[in-house]
């Protein structure tokens, strides 16, 4: 176990040792999801040990004494007293019954104070146990797009940006705003958070820290094409110093990533080596998401802006042609449906017809309600 100093004795700890069982179930997640190096992937953590240990409660119980049953009251066993007619315990149903509704109501509140609580959109309350998030502490902001098949990350403050390389400084709160180009897929660095997807068109956020410095890696977890596999990324936790040198040192050289630069890189490629650009062109990220890069694309927010404003009447400059009434396209005898109608048309169709039996007043030849 590597020790740093904010480690504490947890409950996960104990049943890992009382449970080695649990290791040889969860060996196919790796170490950093069992011993992380961020605190929201420990309480994670906390909280998979907890709830294997929960589940183990009747688990094991479960399958010794199956095994202790079947030997116990084999055929050829005529030491114990056969009971073909026995059909009810009460003290049996109760146990049968109790414990798993016990572990089962521990589990939802252990379920529903964790979402609350480390809700990847919520800024951290704490960096570390017993070390709060100060009300003038600023997190840092890494915007992070999946592309075909590898990972950017643009440092918005720092003014650089990055391909298949993320460093992170210790002790610091981190704020990852996070799309993709094309598909969907999932960001994930086990030794810091949990994964969380990545949409196109969209934007997730994850909110998170590392609390020792080391070498670590990241990876997509959602199947998005031939180059997945090779969808890694390297992750470094470095102190404050070391990353104050690490972004002086990558604007020095590397380039401008604008508008030109990530229409290249959006290309489809493998297993993509490290890349590093030395400025990046203000207000990409946004544009990354609101699927506008290529030129002459029209935002999504300036399309549902010219939309509300062609609901209300009004115009951008650039307005869509006003809808016709298409009557070209019925066919001879074809009636007016709504969709090849006028916009002020709509809503004037006649009142459809009552059900049989509904008694009508003559006066208003509307159905008499009851």
């Amino acid at each position: 176990m590597v020790s740093h100093p904010y480690h504490t004795p947890r409950l996960r700890d104990h049943v890992a040792r009382l449970s080695p069982l649990v290791f040889l179930a969860l060996g196919g997640c790796g170490m950093q999801v069992l011993e992380p190096a961020g605190d929201v992937a420990t309480q994670q953590a906390d909280i998979l040990m907890i709830s294997t240990g929960l589940m183990l409660l009747i688990i094991i119980p479960v399958m010794v004494l199956t095994a202790l049953f079947a030997w116990r009251y084999r055929a050829s066993n005529r030491a114990v007293e056969h009971r073909p007619d026995w059909d009810h315990s009460t003290g049996l149903e109760l146990i049968i019954w109790a414990a798993p509704l016990l572990i089962i109501i521990a589990l939802g509140a252990i379920t529903w104070i964790s979402t609350h609580t480390l809700d990847p959109y919520r800024r951290l309350s704490r960096i570390a146990p017993g070390k709060a998030v100060g009300a003038a502490d600023k997190p840092l902001v890494v915007q992070v797009v999946a592309l075909d098949w590898k990972w950017l990350f643009i440092y918005p403050e720092q003014g650089v940006a990055t391909v298949n390389q993320l460093v992170l400084p210790i002790n610091r709160e981190v704020r990852f705003r996070i799309s993709a180009s094309s598909v969907m897929n999932s960001f994930y660095i086990p030794a810091l958070a949990g994964q969380i997807y990545a949409m196109p068109g969209m934007e997730t956020k994850l909110h998170a820290v590392l609390n020792r410095t080391g070498k670590f890696e990241g990876f997509s977890a959602n199947y998005s094409g031939a180059g997945f596999s090779g969808m890694r990324f390297s992750v470094a936790g470095v102190d404050d110093a070391g990353f104050a040198r690490w972004a002086a040192g990558t604007r020095t050289g590397g380039g401008l990533l604008d508008a030109k630069a990530y229409r290249a890189v959006v290309r489809p490629s493998e297993n993509v080596p490290a890349r590093r650009w030395s400025s990046v062109q203000p207000g990409l990220f946004d544009r990354i998401v609101e699927m506008c890069v290529e030129p002459g694309m029209q935002c999504m927010s300036e399309t549902m802006q010219h939309d509300m404003k062609g609901k209300m009447g009004g115009t951008m400059g650039h307005a869509l042609p006003a809808p016709t009434n298409n009557t070209g396209n019925r066919k001879p005898g074809e009636k007016e449906g709504a969709l090849l109608r006028d916009s002020e048309d709509l809503g004037k169709s006649p009142r459809p017809p009552s059900p049989p039996g509904t008694p009508i007043d003559p006066q208003s030849t509307k159905p008499v309600q009851r």
